[in-house]
């Protein structure tokens, strides 16, 4: 009579995932500072909380004057709902460390030609030795987010500089952050010579399109000060724009990263300070909540 007394709850009608956002936000009585350890923007963690709050039926957290303060409900729930969190980490971590190293798998990385070569390296190296079985397929992201393939399996992961506004079934860690530099032949401009803004905008200029457009995200900074610059010309690769820049009068703004290890190759390749304000890229891995 006591079992038949018990009443089941069928836990595919929840989100399981909200959990960890309860656990990140009781962790961090703080929406900026949660947001950025779950590499979310405010708006996503916002509409997640709200998700949260329509789950258990109550505030749980609400904006004070410094962070947020918690609701009874939500201090009497934490406790379970930690052990609940870490106990799912703990049987995928063992789940993992057990048995995912060894399965035979294929892996498919959608990204860009510059991750690839900053990636690819170590990453087989790891591969090699501790998940032998397994293989990688890069695919081009093609200057878009992929977001078909991360729903329907097609891709595993998609690593770039570029993504935004990504759906809620959508999480994303960032990995670094680069800012933009411009790259130019020693013979362009002298090593010496500081880039101001006139030189700048009467070079020539090569731009990475991935999509064919050739308004960037130079173009659209200079915009909003009523200015332009002369594109020449866009290569549909990361890599490729430094080695013509090299071998041209033709400038190029592109990532530190991407300019120090080709100025560090070439002597004829010399690093400028950018002379318009530019964000800074922050490069992340996508992956879908399936």
């Amino acid at each position: 009579a006591f079992i038949t007394s018990i009443q089941f709850i069928n836990i595919s009608t929840k989100d399981v995932n909200l959990l960890y956002v309860f656990k990140v936000l009781f962790e961090e009585r703080n929406l900026s500072n949660a947001a950025k350890r779950m590499a979310l923007s405010q708006p996503a963690l916002s509409h997640k909380l709200n998700k949260l709050r329509n789950e258990f039926d109550d505030a749980l957290f609400v904006r004070a004057a410094r962070g947020l303060t918690i609701t009874p409900l939500a201090e009497q729930i934490a406790p379970l709902v930690l052990q609940a969190v870490q106990t799912i980490e703990g049987l995928y971590h063992q789940l993992e460390s057990q048995n995912f190293l060894l399965n035979e798998d294929i892996v498919h990385i959608y990204t860009t030609d510059f991750i690839e070569q900053l990636l690819l390296p170590d990453l087989l190296t790891r591969i090699e030795t501790k998940a032998p079985n397994l293989k990688i397929v890069c695919h081009n992201t093609l200057g878009k987010v992929p977001k078909k393939e991360l729903e329907t399996g097609e891709c595993d992961l998609a690593i770039a500089g570029f993504y935004n506004e990504l759906p809620d079934t959508f999480y994303q860690q960032k990995l670094r952050e680069e800012f933009f530099v411009v790259l130019s032949s020693s013979e362009k401009l002298a090593s010496t010579a500081q880039l101001n803004l006139n030189t700048f905008l009467g070079a020539r200029h090569i731009v990475t399109t991935l999509t064919g457009d050739l308004d960037g995200i130079v173009d659209k900074a200079l915009r909003d000060q009523n200015l332009t610059r002369n594109v020449v010309a866009g290569v549909s690769s990361f890599l490729t724009p430094p080695l013509i820049a090299k071998d041209t009068n033709c400038i190029l703004v592109c990532l530190e990263s991407i300019a120090k290890m080709y100025a560090f190759t070439f002597d004829r390749l010399t690093i400028h300070e950018c002379p318009i304000d530019l964000p800074k890229v922050n490069i992340s891995q996508i992956w879908h909540g399936r």
